[in-house]
């Protein structure tokens, strides 16, 4: 996109949203549920949120959460609750400028199941304290965050240079 005052080119920003399905299991403690990628062309073979998106023009974050839940796992009902916004970098990407919303659930109707399988190889749960290798490395940073309690409003990522 091009500065109408300067004419200089102007860096695009993506937002996505992301959920973190939660349950708590009083011998494993509390659990996420995990999607393992595969066939999208990013990060794939590697654990993420079970539900994620980019967020459509005209849609909210917490809408765009809500939708994926329903059209990546087929939960409905979904009670979120914010827990941080991640401004993201990846200086190797034609569009390398993110904004992630991030929400945890601990509230749905439905079961959860494999919506798209061409996207997913699989859905499982995890302990917090015991999570699978490899795991997005983005979302590991706010999973931990999540593991120790303290999660931020605001996380970055990719701006170590």
């Amino acid at each position: 996109m091009q500065d109408p005052e300067t004419g200089a080119e102007r860096f695009v920003v993506v937002p996505a949203s992301y959920v973190f399905f939660l349950r708590s299991d009083g011998a494993a403690g509390t659990e996420v549920l995990l999607q393992l990628r595969r066939g999208t062309g990013y990060m794939d073979d590697h654990w993420a949120a079970a539900a994620a998106g980019h967020v459509e023009r005209g849609e909210s974050a917490a809408a765009a959460a809500a939708r994926e839940a329903a059209e990546e796992v087929d939960l409905t009902d979904v009670e979120l609750e914010f827990l941080t916004s991640m401004q993201r970098t990846a200086h190797d990407l034609p569009i390398d400028e993110r904004i992630d919303f991030f929400f945890a659930a601990r509230s749905w109707s439905g079961e959860p199941r494999i919506v798209e399988p061409a996207k997913c190889a699989d859905l499982r749960w995890f302990p917090l304290d015991a999570l699978p290798d490899p795991v997005v490395p983005h979302e590991l940073t706010v999973l931990e965050a999540l593991r120790e309690g303290v999660v931020p409003p605001l996380t970055q990522f990719g701006f170590d240079r």
